[in-house]
């Protein structure tokens, strides 16, 4: 876990003290649209300064849209004055680096989930895998990958909190601690989590489950607006008992039900 120290208050959330924190949804290699939203930070930013500012992308950086290795070669070499990056590892991270690992029965279900756009956007054909031997297929997604961003993926975290708020991509199992929480729920869970109304003892922010809009809870928020399919890539901003939007489009009244992806 990374984090900060915790600073729950009865008088409602709030971020670390002295700092701001801003979450970005699931990318899903839409370039155009990480750009976008970086922009709209950094005027954000410069609009109302802060002395220090955590930049947390919640996982699923690829797959879906065209330009996966756009996105990770963006966010890898992404830096800025006062702004801290920290990245979430999605599940979709995770199915690749588990092929990338050795783990080659995954490769045709990854292609139809996604991995095909993703396999584009670092110049392979995904044809070139039908019909080849599983040590063969898991070559070629080997050589397409390149190190340096497979050494960044693997670099990702599971869970970041922030004062009374915490980061995940998917969500956490209820009644669990926050200590115990398996990798397989904090990048997977959907249902159990989302359908629960239980005080977390934080707030969970997350993505993972499309909504038309940002799904505001008063235990949980999903940010996850679809980017890959509709345009809306959408930041939370968090500053003291302060929370606010931005979006790379207009975001809907919070509020919305979960759409399965």
């Amino acid at each position: 876990m990374f984090g900060f120290a915790r600073t729950r208050r009865d008088d409602g959330p709030r971020g670390l003290r002295g700092h701001r924190a801003y979450a970005v949804g699931d990318v899903h290699g839409r370039a155009d649209l990480l750009d976008r939203i970086l922009g709209e930070i950094e005027a954000d930013i410069a609009k109302r300064p802060a002395k220090k500012t955590l930049l947390v992308f919640l996982g699923d950086l690829i797959d879906r849209g065209p330009s996966s290795a756009d996105v990770v070669e963006t966010l890898r070499t992404y830096r800025r004055p006062g702004v801290h990056p920290v990245f979430l590892l999605g599940n979709h991270e995770e199915v690749l680096l588990r092929i990338l690992g050795g783990e080659a029965s995954l490769i045709d279900k990854w292609r139809w989930v996604g991995g095909a756009e993703c396999l584009r956007s670092y110049g392979l054909d995904p044809e070139r895998l039908t019909n080849v031997d599983g040590s063969v297929a898991l070559a070629l997604v080997r050589e397409a990958i390149p190190k340096e961003h497979a050494d960044f993926l693997r670099s990702f975290v599971d869970t970041c909190s922030f004062g009374d708020y915490l980061f995940v991509h998917a969500g956490i199992r209820p009644g669990v601690a926050l200590d115990d929480q398996r990798q397989a729920d904090l990048r997977w869970i959907r249902n159990a989590f989302l359908n629960d109304d239980t005080d977390h003892g934080v707030i969970v922010v997350h993505g993972h489950t499309i909504s038309r809009a940002v799904d505001e809870q008063p235990n949980r928020i999903g940010i996850d607006t679809g980017a890959y399919v509709n345009g809306v890539l959408t930041a939370l901003a968090i500053e003291d008992s302060k929370r606010w939007y931005l979006a790379t489009t207009e975001v809907a009244e919070p509020t919305a039900v979960p759409e399965a992806h």
